[in-house]
């Protein structure tokens, strides 16, 4: 029998408009600008990734993306596409970082790799759909009355939690709290982020300064960098530290382990590299008595899909953060995970991946075709 192989790739830009901008310490984000790959096999079969470059935290743009994906579908044209191992090495041997778009081939071969073998991608990875999965909701840095209307919005609508942006000042990020807690109450779950926002002496201020508001977790206080600092953040905090920023890789995973500079780690499939990594993050995480949190860029509701696979296939992942595609204008997504309000999110039984995009939507798009 003759042997499948790699004959064709499809890189094609993906443009979606957020219902309004997402303001972050870091930058504001008018537009999702997502890459899509699409390998095809000369047996027939298809496999899809999507990707998210945030600019200000991967260094990797649209262009970029679409340029260096170029150069990689070139090097696996006439490759085996179940040998991933073997396919994800030959990437990064030949370029250097870029893990956003790393991941959109990393989920194009899982994808090819369940459609081979006619399964689910959680039955693949070892996992069971099992598990009722609720997302939490952001809310992007604003005035404290419009992050309070924004946080009994989402109250409202059956949220189990809300994450909100933080990091500017000390001042400003603690009336944002005091203002949500007095709209939704003591007990409705809050989680924050700072993005980086804050340096050490404010980052362990604010923390303290937040503790009587009852917040679950913060993520990445201080500059992604600054890993010792990070410790003696943890050290002095009520509240405890997710890696998000600082968490790349499972190299990325161990070191914070090791130094015990976090109680979390947050994996984003756009920072991982993909699947393949953000698998032996968990490793590293069960190992080391670490939970995990699952989060997205500006994923559509395809790459939630496949993140929601991840999460059916690995149980210490006990956070979900995955409200992209619930902040974008247009769902060019066809099938996938299914929205069924306050949160709730449902993962079908298709092989693969398990979604698709609409052609029409594709056909709008920028697009280069490699064979």
């Amino acid at each position: 029998m003759q042997k499948s192989v790699i004959h064709q790739v499809e890189i094609i830009k993906l443009n979606i408009p957020y219902k309004e901008p997402f303001v972050i310490s870091l930058g504001i984000i008018h537009e999702a600008t997502n890459v899509v790959i699409r390998i095809h096999t000369s047996s027939g079969l298809t496999g899809t990734g999507e990707c998210a470059p945030f600019v200000f935290i991967v260094g990797e743009t649209q262009e970029t993306v679409f340029e260096l994906a170029k150069q990689v579908g070139k090097l696996i044209i006439g490759k085996d596409p179940f040998a991933i191992e073997d396919r994800l090495a030959e990437i990064d041997r030949a370029v250097k970082g870029n893990y956003t778009m790393k991941s959109a081939f990393d989920m194009a071969l899982y994808d090819l790799a369940a459609h081979g073998a006619n399964l689910p991608l959680y039955r693949l990875l070892g996992g069971s759909n099992s598990r009722e999965i609720y997302t939490d909701m952001t809310i992007s840095i604003g005035a404290p009355d419009k992050v309070a209307r924004d946080a009994l919005e989402f109250k409202k609508a059956g949220f189990p939690a809300i994450k909100v942006k933080l990091g500017t000042t000390m001042k400003e990020d603690v009336a944002r709290i005091k203002a949500i807690r007095d709209a939704v109450g003591m007990d409705y779950p809050i989680r924050i982020d700072a993005n980086q926002g804050w340096d050490t002496i404010t980052a362990i201020a604010t923390l303290n300064a937040l503790d009587k508001y009852h917040i679950e977790h913060c993520e990445e206080p201080i500059a992604h960098w600054n890993n010792r600092d990070q410790v003696k953040v943890r050290e002095n905090s009520p509240i405890p530290i997710m890696a998000d920023e600082s968490l790349f890789d499972h190299h990325d995973a161990f070191r914070l382990a090791r130094l015990g500079a976090c109680d979390y780690f947050n994996i984003k499939f756009s920072k991982s590299g993909g699947i393949n990594n953000a698998l032996k993050i968990i490793a590293i995480a069960e190992a080391s008595g670490i939970k995990c949190q699952v989060g997205c860029m500006s994923e559509s509701r395809y790459g939630l899909t496949a993140l929601m696979h991840l999460v059916a296939a690995r149980n210490n992942i006990i956070y979900f953060d995955m409200d992209s595609s619930l902040m974008l204008a247009e769902d060019p997504v066809k099938d996938g995970i299914e929205y069924k309000g306050s949160g709730k999110w449902i993962l079908g039984e298709s092989p693969g991946i398990g979604a698709s995009f609409d052609e029409a939507y594709l056909d709008s798009m920028e697009k280069e075709v490699l064979q």
